[in-house]
């Protein structure tokens, strides 16, 4: 019967032929989808901030103390910068010029005078020498000098006589206080000081009463104040006394007894001194365009590196926002393509990375933090030239290795090494320390069953340090080995870079569960604590349920081996298989392994009510591995270890039972079934193999190797013909290595043995 259309030609047909789209064309396709778009949103983002943590909108600042330049350093722009020497120096002049500011307060003179008349009176008592006190006469002589003979008995003797002829009678004595109060007059108004501060003005200083405001002070010359031989007041005694006999006696009894009567005025003086130190500017040095600030072939010092950042601060300064605009959008071009590089690897190994947004989100935040760090320690004045950035990016390298893997740390490392150099600007060179040192830490961390274990890679990264920091400073300028100096800086740099390398080493030791926790990854060394049979939920399960126990501890030994086998780790599917039927522990009577020979509980059950206690233990294991705070890759194996694998047995009797009465309800399959999900990684294929294995191995009659081999393969084909493999990343290649493996492991559990004569068949 006709169509009822008219017949296409040929040509038309061929134009009708739709072909596939190309790779651009998907590509530009998945580019519509939002999870794409968030993605490339967050990767966008993420950029920019890298841009803004290193500075993308202006070149680094590539100096450090200690560096040799290869060629003469010359100014970009015309600047100037201020000579902190001169400068430092004219403030300290200014500082000599301040007058410093004191209180004069003349009680403790005034009294001063009061205890010499009393003493005057006291010699002026004795008539002659002999009734006159030595020790008091002694008072009002010249101190002796070391090793200078004394004045003799006359000398003493006729020195009284004409001092207490000079001052014998009332009136005498009313005027000589008359006298030393008129001499000690100036000294009261100006005061009297030991000693002066240095700092200020050594020549004057300014003087005002207690009491009164230091506004109104008077400025008094500091020879006039200071306590010793050139004091005025001998000078004043003797033209008021008009005799050295008086003048000279009382004058040695003032003066070891002359107080200080000046009081630094702090806050005055320091005020002062501020405005002397506020009022000098600073002393600018001019530099031209092209003028050369510095020499090749030397060490850079700390002034120099002075010079330099103040050349490039005016060189910045002189940046038009359209440069700065074009530089950072170049910068985030840049580190796009980047992760534009990464992606391909990603996608194809590492694709959790990429669907799961909270590690995307994760890993990029790190990288952020990393770079962060090694740009903010680079540039820290205070460790200017100590090459710091080492340790965030060796940290960075190991972090991700062991949350990931190794592969992707290499990859992921060098985009970070290269962002940190676009921001401090170390060249090659930095480039290649960076990256060589973190390759060798990252390559070092297969397998982490030690706490010592990133203290030695920490140790041989140093060595690398050491090698690579000589080696690019050799290329950069070969003529410094021929300079003893030169060299010995170089050294300095490397040994300071394996310490730094070693320290990382250190840190990460520390940091190492905080990694565990926040990636959710094991190590070996948490894998063996875990491991321990003493854990609670390891004690309970052999108290509870202790055929149970054994059956683990077999699967683990026989799973162990397998994944060795293919190269996953043996040591993680081992504890998963501790942990893996910990929830029969509840009920474990109802599984055969805890049950007598002659009881079976599910003989009073129907078939779905046994298969719902069989299939229970999973979710009960995974309840109690949360409760005790297990990692989630042991949960992922409580879960996972049956996959959507059919109970038979009770499926089977299910069947039968229907076949018996036909008035019966049609069996769903699905309801016979473990919830899953099925083996997401190769450990848990192992694992869900070996539980298997072990289980049928122990019906086996005579369990001849011939017998094992064939249960294994058919189990292991029965899995694969179910689909309980298909999320799991094991290859036939694989399949097959972990089916040899298996083999051999329970031909050695169930090897014959020699029968003595004396031996009989239980």
């Amino acid at each position: 019967m006709g169509n009822g259309g008219q017949k296409r030609t040929r040509s038309e047909r061929v134009a009708a032929l739709e072909l596939p789209p190309g790779s651009w064309r998907r590509a530009l396709a998945s580019l519509r989808r939002r999870d794409v778009l968030v993605r490339l949103s967050l990767l966008v983002a993420a950029s920019v901030m890298l841009c803004g943590v290193i500075r993308g909108w202006q070149p680094p600042f590539p100096y450090r103390a200690d560096d040799t330049l290869a060629r003469d350093v010359t100014a970009r722009v015309p600047f100037q910068m201020a000579d902190v020497t001169a400068t430092a120096e004219a403030k300290d002049r200014a500082r000599w010029q301040v007058k410093y500011t004191y209180v004069v307060d003349p009680a403790s003179l005034e009294r001063l005078r009061s205890k010499l008349r009393n003493r005057v009176a006291e010699v002026m008592r004795a008539a002659t020498y002999a009734e006159v006190d030595p020790k008091v006469w002694g008072e009002f002589q010249p101190p002796l000098e070391k090793g200078a003979p004394g004045p003799s008995q006359h000398q003493l003797a006729e020195s009284f006589r004409k001092f207490h002829d000079a001052l014998v009678g009332d009136q005498n004595l009313a005027a000589f206080e008359e006298n030393v109060a008129k001499a000690l007059a100036p000294s009261e108004t100006r005061g009297l000081l030991e000693k002066l501060p240095g700092g200020g003005n050594q020549d004057e200083i300014i003087v005002y009463p207690k009491g009164r405001t230091p506004e109104g002070g008077e400025t008094v010359k500091v020879s006039d104040v200071l306590i010793g031989k050139g004091t005025p007041i001998l000078e004043s005694l003797r033209s008021r006394f008009g005799s050295p006999d008086v003048a000279d006696p009382v004058f040695e009894w003032l003066r070891p007894r002359l107080p200080d009567t000046l009081t630094l005025d702090e806050a005055h003086t320091k005020k002062a001194l501020d405005a002397a130190v506020a009022g000098v500017k600073p002393v600018v040095v001019n530099y031209e365009d092209g003028q050369t600030l510095v020499e090749a072939d030397k060490p850079l010092r700390r002034d120099q590196i002075a010079l330099l950042d103040a050349e490039y601060e005016a060189a910045m300064a002189q940046q038009s926002l359209v440069e700065r605009l074009a530089r950072a959008g170049s910068i985030v071009t840049l580190i796009l393509g980047l992760f534009a590089l990464c992606t391909p690897y990603l996608l194809m190994h590492e694709r959790r990375l990429v669907s799961s947004l909270k590690r995307l989100f994760m890993i990029l935040a790190l990288v952020i933090i990393t770079v962060a760090a090694s740009v903010t320690l680079a540039r820290w004045p205070a460790v200017d030239g100590w090459r710091l950035e080492i340790i965030p990016v060796l940290l960075f390298g190991q972090t991700v290795a062991i949350a990931y893997r190794q592969e992707l740390a290499l990859l992921l490392a060098a985009v970070v090494a290269m962002i940190v150099v676009l921001g401090i600007g170390t060249g090659v060179g930095g480039f290649l320390l960076l990256m060589g040192v973190t390759a060798t830490a990252v390559l070092q961390l297969g397998r982490i069953r030690s706490r010592t274990k990133l203290i030695y890679v920490g140790l041989w990264s140093s060595l690398i340090a050491v090698v690579l920091t000589i080696a690019t400073k050799v290329v950069e300028n070969p003529a410094m080995m021929g300079e003893p100096a030169l060299a010995m800086l170089v050294i300095k740099e490397a040994a300071r870079n394996a310490l730094w390398t070693v320290a990382a080493g250190f840190l990460m030791t520390g940091l190492l569960p905080f990694i565990e926790s926040l990636f959710g990854v094991l190590t070996d060394i948490s894998l063996l604590e875990l491991g321990d049979v003493a854990h609670p939920l390891l004690q309970e399960l052999i108290r509870r349920a202790p055929s149970t126990y054994n059956h683990s501890i077999t699967v683990g030994s026989i799973a162990e081996a397998a994944a060795e086998a293919i190269g996953a780790r043996g040591l993680l599917v081992r504890v998963g298989a501790y942990f893996h039927d910990i929830g029969k522990m509840l009920k474990p009577g109802y599984f055969i392994e805890n049950q007598s020979p002659n009881e079976n509980r599910h003989d009073s059950l129907v078939p779905a009510m046994s298969t719902l206690v069989i299939i229970a233990h999973i979710k009960d294991g995974a309840d109690l591995a949360r409760q005790h705070n297990l990692p989630q890759p042991i949960v992922d194996f409580i879960q996972q270890h049956h996959g959507t694998t059919l109970v038979e047995y009770f499926y089977g009797r299910a069947n039968q039972q229907h076949q018996e009465d036909p008035n019966s309800s049609e069996v769903d399959e699905s309801s016979y079934r473990y919830p899953g999900p099925r083996p997401q990684t190769k450990e848990a294929g192992v694992l869900m193999l070996a539980d298997a294995v072990e289980s049928a191995s122990r019906s086996l009659v005579d369990p001849t190797p011939a017998r094992i081999e064939s249960l294994v393969r058919e189990i292991a084909e029965r899995k694969l013909d179910d689909g309980q493999f298909d999320e799991s990343g094991l290859t036939l290649r694989e399949l097959r290595a972990i089916e040899d493996t298996m083999i051999k492991s329970l031909t050695a559990i169930y090897h014959g043995r020699v029968k003595y004569p004396e031996q009989k068949t239980a």
